[in-house]
């Protein structure tokens, strides 16, 4: 999977194939600044939500989109306390191109970014889950100085600390779909994730060698005690590597489709006042 270097700031074309307010529903094909058209919807604030200068950024996870039930609970709940902007990975919905599994992605989150903020958005805030969790915290590392595409707070949730991690069942039937081919006919067909058949040249920056890098930009770890992708050792990893709050969550499970209300409520409103 190609790589451009980290470090590098991009132009975005965020111009919406929809022209619309941010008063209401609005949906956009975004242009990212290696040619991907990504998908993308902004949802207003409910009327009670004090908020209203405040975007908040949703990336999913991996096989994720922007119809997927999880994203579309998480957005409703978030929208309490801010705009919300959702958008689907390279590879993922009605998006183009392939995956590259938490590399480029930076890409496609800087255009969400990068919307937001031409709707005229004082405030842009992101939160991830698993794949998006990675993601959201590599792109606050890597556009802290970029003024139209950074980040205002991030929070990552269920996310891995570090890359080609195998060490439970779930994570090896990833990596089988992920670098074989059988595997990724199952993810077009059975998965619908267009994912890329090359290796990443060069390896991107790690999650953990990202935090670091974050600061003074709030950030918040957040991560289920029963998650059957990621053991403890990566939130904890995460939240050691630099300024960070971690939220360790009882009995929760993997990213966006355990993220219960309640939960997603307490983000909302970390995001809000962060």
């Amino acid at each position: 999977m190609s790589s451009e270097p980290e470090g590098a700031f991009h132009t975005v074309d965020d111009r919406p194939v929809t022209p619309g307010r941010p008063g209401g529903l609005l949906r956009a094909t975004l242009r990212t600044s290696d040619g991907v058209p990504i998908e993308a919807v902004h949802t207003p604030p409910t009327r009670a939500s004090s908020h209203g200068d405040t975007a908040i950024v949703v990336a999913h996870g991996f096989t994720g989109s922007v119809e997927r039930p999880a994203l579309l609970r998480a957005a409703e709940v978030l929208r309490r306390r801010a705009a919300v902007v959702t958008f689907s990975f390279r590879g993922h919905g009605r998006s183009g191109g392939r995956s590259t599994v938490g590399d480029r992605e930076v890409l496609d989150l800087a255009a969400a970014v990068g919307w937001a903020r031409h709707l005229g958005y004082r405030r842009v805030v992101t939160v991830g889950f698993s794949m998006g969790g990675s993601v959201v915290l590599r792109h606050a590392a890597l556009y802290r100085e970029d003024p139209g595409a950074r980040t205002d707070a991030v929070v990552s949730v269920s996310a891995p600390a570090r890359w080609y991690y195998r060490g439970t069942a779930p994570m090896r039937r990833l990596h089988w779909v992920v670098t074989r081919p059988a595997g990724r006919l199952v993810g077009r067909y059975g998965l619908r994730t267009r994912i890329h058949d090359r290796d990443w040249d060069p390896v991107p920056l790690s999650p953990v060698e990202a935090v670091p890098l974050i600061a003074p930009v709030p950030l918040l770890v957040v991560h289920g005690t029963a998650d059957p992708y990621f053991p403890l050792d990566h939130p904890r990893m995460l939240a050691a590597a630099g300024p960070a709050e971690l939220w360790l969550e009882p009995g929760m499970g993997h990213a966006e489709d355990a993220a219960d209300e309640p939960l997603l409520a307490r983000v909302g409103e970390w995001l809000a006042g962060a």
